[in-house]
């Protein structure tokens, strides 16, 4: 279970910067609330360095794990008790979510950027969401009209 971050008004932020940033020894972090923009995350250095060791850790250690016999189908069998929603995916896709997670993982981990992988776990959990309603699958298996064939890369020589 995550720890909340703790709301402060950008404003609040601003006017107050010493008493804001006082409160980062009593909690994990701030969460700057702005009205016109993403909200941001304010931390201690410290604490940002140890969260990114352990990301780089469990990274490391979830690719060893991989690479020793079994590890592949363990990751297979635990996955679905860590995120529930992976019970609606086919049989066959479980074992691509997995092998993907670990490449992403691993990758992310090296370039010290963990976007990545929020990115593909949302497309494998948007993926369950269409197995687990039979009427969205079957709509999106369902053709439309002419297939037009693959969609081709833009044109890069008209100035791009």
């Amino acid at each position: 279970m995550s720890v909340p971050l703790e709301d402060v008004a950008f404003t609040e932020f601003i006017q107050h910067p010493t008493a804001a940033t006082g409160r980062l020894a009593s909690v994990r972090a701030l969460r700057l609330r702005r009205r016109d923009a993403e909200d941001l995350v304010v931390m201690s250095a410290a604490r940002a360095e140890h969260e990114r060791e352990v990301i780089e850790l469990t990274a490391r250690l979830l690719s060893s794990l991989v690479r020793h016999a079994g590890g592949h189908a363990l990751l297979e069998e635990l996955l679905p008790e860590v995120l529930p929603w992976i019970r609606f995916l086919p049989a066959a896709d479980l074992s691509i979510l997995v092998q993907e997670f670990i490449d992403v993982t691993e990758a992310a981990a090296s370039v010290d950027n963990v976007a990545p992988i929020a990115q593909l776990l949302l497309e494998w959990r948007h993926t369950a969401e269409v197995h687990a309603d039979p009427q969205l699958h079957a709509l999106l298996l369902t053709p439309r009209g002419e297939d037009h064939g693959p969609v081709l890369p833009p044109d890069l020589e008209d100035g791009e």
